[in-house]
C-alpha cells in the first residue's frame, strides 16, 4: 500500500500546528488510511503519515477510544490494523445488505483443514493426509487460497520439495485473532472433543 517516496508538499511533522491539533490531525490521517484500505495496514505504513518518532500505537489507542460508541472498530491483525464492523451488528447488516460474497461459508472439514494448517504450519498435503487419513483436495486448498486464508510457505524438505501452506493475515482477520498465539490451546480443544 505504501509508496517508497513521499509526495511533494506532504508535511509529516505538521510543525506549524499546536501540539494538540497536531495529534488530532495525525489521528485523522490514520483513520483516513484505514478507511481507504481494503486490507490491514502495517504499522510501518501508518508511521509514514505521522511525525517522526510519533507512536502509532498511542494514536490508534486514542482513535479506538473515540470510536468506542460507533458500530465499527479498529482491529489489530498481526502487526497491522483495519476497520471492521463490530460483530453485534452482523445480523443488521445481513438483513439490509447483500454480503453473501463476504461470508466464509466453510464446511466443518474446511475449518478442520484450516486449523491443521494454523497449528502445524508450514505443512504440506502429505502431512495433512497423515492428520486426516485422506487426501485434502487441491480444490479445497485453492478455495482457501482464493479467500486469502492460506498461502504457500517454504518448500518442504521432503523428496520432491512439495509446497507447504501457512495461514495469512486474512485468516487472522476472519477469525478475530491478533496473532497465531491467540489460537485456542490444542489440548483444551482435544479435551472438549473438538480436535482429534
Amino acid at each position: 500500500m505504501a509508496k517508497d517516496h513521499q509526495e511533494k508538499g506532504f508535511d509529516r511533522d505538521l510543525e506549524d500546528l499546536p501540539p494538540e491539533l497536531r495529534w488530532r490531525a495525525w489521528m485523522l490521517r490514520i483513520e483516513a488510511v484505514l478507511f481507504a484500505s481494503a486490507s490491514p495496514v502495517p504499522r510501518v505504513d501508518l508511521a509514514r503519515v505521522v511525525g517522526q518518532g510519533v507512536s502509532v500505537d498511542l494514536l490508534i489507542e486514542d482513535l479506538r477510544a473515540e470510536l468506542a460508541e460507533r458500530p465499527y472498530e479498529i482491529a489489530r491483525v498481526a502487526d497491522a490494523w483495519m476497520f471492521r464492523t463490530k460483530a453485534r451488528f452482523g445480523d443488521v447488516i445481513r438483513a439490509a445488505a447483500d454480503v453473501s460474497d463476504q461470508l466464509l461459508d466453510l464446511s466443518e472439514f474446511d475449518v478442520a483443514v484450516l486449523a491443521a494448517i494454523a497449528y502445524h504450519q508450514p505443512i504440506d498435503r502429505a502431512r495433512l493426509k497423515d492428520i486426516f487419513g485422506k487426501e485434502v483436495s487441491r480444490d479445497l486448498i485453492s478455495r482457501l487460497r482464493l479467500r486469502d486464508l492460506i498461502t504457500t510457505g517454504p518448500r518442504s524438505p521432503r523428496p520432491g520439495a512439495p509446497y507447504t501452506y501457512v495461514t495469512t493475515d486474512g485468516f487472522l482477520a476472519a477469525f478475530d485473532l491478533q496473532s497465531l498465539r491467540d489460537l485456542p490451546d490444542q489440548e483444551q480443544l482435544q479435551d472438549a472433543g473438538m480436535a482429534g
